[in-house]
C-alpha cells in the first residue's frame, strides 16, 4: 500500500471568522497556515480566496500570490480551485489556471448545494479539462455521485484528460452522497484502472471517512473547508486536523507521503 496522501482545505466558501477565528482568509493567513499543515504532515493545500469582507473572491492576483508564496517558502502541491462559488462563467474559473499550479479541481457534473444549484454544464467542463490538459494541470475530479466518475472516465477518452486519473469523493453534503462506507466501497470499485483517489468526508463524517480511506488504500482531505469542529462542541484548526490524521495513519500502520512522494504516487512532474 502506497503512502497517504494527505490534502489540507484550509479556507473554502462558506466558514468565516464569526463561524470560527480558526480559519484563515487574507493572503498571509492562508499562506502561514498551508506551511504549518505542511510541517504536520500535508503534501497537497487546496487553494481558495476572500475578498476584504470575506466573501469568496475570483481576483486572479490574488490567486497568484498566494500560489507564488506558497511555491517559494514550501514544497507543498498547489492545487487551485476552479469551483464555481467565487465566480460562476468560464472566463472566471479558467483565468485561475493561468499561474499554472500542478494541480486543480474539476468537478465533472452539477449537484445541490443545500441552498442552491452547483451547476456544471458539459462545455464548461469539456473547456476546463481541455485548458488543464494544454497546461500540463493534473486535474482531481471532484465527485458528489457516481455519475461523475463515469463522466471523468469520458473526459480521459477523449484525450481532455491525462491518465491515470485522480478523484476526491466529497461525501455527506446535504444534495449529495451520503458519508457511509457502503457507497465508497461502490465508487472505489467503479474507477477506471491505476486511478488514485480521496475522500472529503463533510463536518462530522470527516473522520470517519477519512480512517476508512486510509485503510482501504485512498488519500484523505482534511480542512476548515469542510468541517470546522475537532470533535463535537470544540472548534478545530487546520493543523491539528492534519496533524490527527496523520498521527492516526501512523498508529495504523501506514506512512504519510512527503510532497515529493506524492507527486510521485500521483504522476506529477518532479518540482
Amino acid at each position: 500500500m502506497e503512502k497517504l496522501i494527505i490534502t489540507v482545505a484550509p479556507t473554502g466558501s462558506i466558514p468565516k471568522k464569526k463561524d470560527t477565528p480558526h480559519v484563515p482568509v487574507t493572503i498571509e493567513e492562508i499562506v502561514s497556515c498551508a506551511l504549518r499543515c505542511e510541517d504536520e504532515g500535508a503534501s497537497i493545500v487546496h487553494i481558495h480566496t476572500r475578498d476584504e469582507h470575506e466573501n469568496p473572491s475570483d481576483d486572479p492576483r490574488v490567486f497568484n500570490e498566494i500560489v507564488e508564496r506558497v511555491r517559494e517558502r514550501s514544497n507543498l502541491i498547489v492545487q487551485v480551485s476552479t469551483g464555481g462559488r467565487a465566480g460562476t462563467d468560464l472566463k472566471s474559473r479558467i483565468q485561475r489556471l493561468q499561474m499554472r499550479p500542478e494541480m486543480a479541481s474539476l468537478t465533472t457534473g452539477s449537484v445541490n448545494f443545500p441552498n442552491s444549484a452547483y451547476v456544471n454544464p458539459p462545455d464548461l467542463i469539456e473547456a476546463l479539462a481541455g485548458e488543464m490538459r494544454r497546461l500540463e494541470i493534473k486535474p482531481e475530479m471532484e465527485v458528489f455521485d457516481l455519475s461523475m466518475v463515469n463522466n471523468a472516465a469520458a473526459l480521459a477518452d477523449r484525450d481532455l484528460a491525462k491518465r491515470p486519473l485522480h478523484f476526491n469523493f466529497v461525501m455527506g453534503l446535504k444534495g449529495a452522497m451520503p458519508a457511509k462506507i457502503a457507497h465508497l466501497v461502490h465508487l472505489v470499485t467503479g474507477l477506471p484502472a491505476e486511478s488514485t483517489w480521496t475522500v472529503s468526508g463533510i463536518g462530522a463524517a470527516q473522520l470517519k471517512m477519512a480512517i476508512h480511506a486510509v485503510l482501504m488504500g485512498g488519500n484523505v482531505r482534511v480542512g476548515l473547508e469542510d468541517n470546522i469542529y475537532y470533535r463535537k462542541g470544540e472548534l478545530a484548526t487546520n493543523e491539528k486536523l492534519v496533524a490527527r490524521i496523520s498521527r492516526l495513519s501512523k498508529e495504523l500502520g501506514r506512512e504519510v507521503a512527503e510532497p515529493d512522494e506524492a507527486r510521485r504516487i500521483l504522476h506529477l512532474s518532479p518540482r
